[in-house]
């Protein structure tokens, strides 16, 4: 299914080829986005480059699945949801831990009422992970708790306390 990657650096150009030998491999996105053929899009690239890249992608008539976070402000993912609305797009933000077999069996013993009431949820994210300039721990890990969280109670919380360190 994989039809095109782009990709700006050699390196990546290179894996790309290695694994997806068929696929159009280029470093210009416009190659892309002026592609009838390609119907969807998925966004892997620096979370400062979300918004920009979906609502062109959008606009050029493209579905796109972004990597988490979707956007570093509110108002850019307003915008996106925007922009999807008005050209009917799907825009889906990648939250793959919701999806894991674990949160699924999780979710469903929690809606059976096996589990009984919950009343308090917590995380920790004590890996170091990978360091990123352009975004922090907020935004590379609390994503996947708050969305599984979400997913599991299947509404907001009541109440949130958050603390970090370094």
């Amino acid at each position: 299914a994989l039809t095109a990657v782009v990709d700006a650096t050699a390196n990546g150009q290179a894996t790309a080829r290695s694994i997806a030998p068929d696929a159009l491999i280029t470093d210009n996105f416009e190659d892309i986005l002026g592609d009838e053929q390609i119907q969807g899009i998925a966004l892997a690239t620096p979370a400062e480059t979300h918004a920009d890249l979906a609502i062109q992608a959008i606009r050029a008539g493209k579905d796109v699945f972004v990597e988490k976070p979707m956007a570093l402000s509110i108002s850019d993912a307003e915008t996106m949801q925007k922009v999807a609305n008005e050209t009917d797009r799907t825009l889906m933000v990648g939250h793959l831990l919701e999806y894991h077999p674990a949160v699924l069996k999780l979710r469903e013993l929690i809606n059976s009422g096996e589990l009984g009431k919950i009343k308090y949820v917590y995380s920790n994210r004590l890996n170091f992970g990978k360091v990123r300039t352009e975004e922090n721990a907020l935004w590379s890990f609390a994503p996947h708790d708050v969305a599984v969280i979400l997913r599991l109670l299947g509404q907001s919380p009541i109440q949130v306390s958050a603390s970090g360190g370094s």
